[in-house]
């Protein structure tokens, strides 16, 4: 492991543009469950579609606002870990040395905004943000009571800014995740499965495009055996080793 980690931060040293995809495993040691981990107590009965999708809010609207307000409160209680923190202290060194960097997460909690990161793509929204359903406007402020809040410009309900099941992408969030896995000659893949598309074709991207792949997670993936180096273990074990580079 110890010569794993010194071939990673080898190869960190000498990359000229660096991009980091993020799972649900970074998040996971902040004490935030994934979406089907959450499905318990009040939630056990439910299924994922009954509570992210378009129809699901449309069939019963205050079922879904409640659901991503108890998780948004769970969120709202957790903070970044030594993985997120790492991460900050890595895009710094990037942009000391004038290396492009660009980090990029499947996860909707916010906590590399919370941690510091200064350019963070996210693919699949914020559950931190609400917009309004029909016209998609972007809400700062609402009311908590009994009713779902609507929105002050349309008065269409409002909904979490996340990306629901039968949902596409963000179009803006999804160019730049693409370009940056064409680009980068160094692209790290942290605690995430890489089996959920089209976030999972990042690392196999950039691969194809003459980059070196460092693969960071807790168990092994499609991509283990494609990657230049795979490091077993957690973001907040593995990273801060690695952003020691250069100092």
């Amino acid at each position: 492991m110890t010569d794993d980690i010194h071939r990673a931060r080898e190869l960190l040293d000498h990359a000229t543009a660096v991009a980091v995809l993020t799972g649900a495993g970074i998040s996971a040691e902040s004490g935030i469950p994934t979406f089907r981990d959450a499905l318990t107590g009040l939630w056990a009965n439910f299924r994922p579609e009954d509570l992210a999708t378009p129809e699901a809010f449309e069939a019963n609207p205050k079922l879904v606002w409640d659901w991503y307000a108890w998780r948004r409160g769970a969120v709202a209680n957790a903070l970044p870990n030594a993985g997120h923190r790492a991460l900050v202290a890595i895009e710094r060194q990037c942009r000391e040395h004038q290396v492009d960097f660009t980090l990029i997460t499947q996860n909707v909690d916010g906590l590399h905004w919370a941690a510091g990161s200064l350019r963070v793509v996210e693919l699949h929204g914020n559950i931190r943000r609400v917009k309004c359903f029909d016209q998609g406007h972007a809400v700062d402020r609402w009311e908590a009571g009994e009713q779902v809040p609507t929105c002050p410009q349309c008065g269409s309900l409002l909904r979490p800014d996340v990306v629901w099941f039968g949902e596409a992408l963000p179009s803006d969030a999804l160019a730049a995740a693409f370009a940056a896995a064409r680009t980068c000659d160094l692209f790290f893949c942290v605690g995430t499965s890489t089996v959920v598309e089209p976030a999972a074709s990042l690392p196999f991207l950039a691969l194809e495009s003459g980059a070196r792949v460092i693969e960071l997670n807790s168990a092994a993936t499609p991509l283990t055996p494609h990657a230049t180096v795979s490091l077993r273990g957690t973001a907040a074990q593995l990273l801060p080793a690695l952003a020691l580079q250069g100092q």
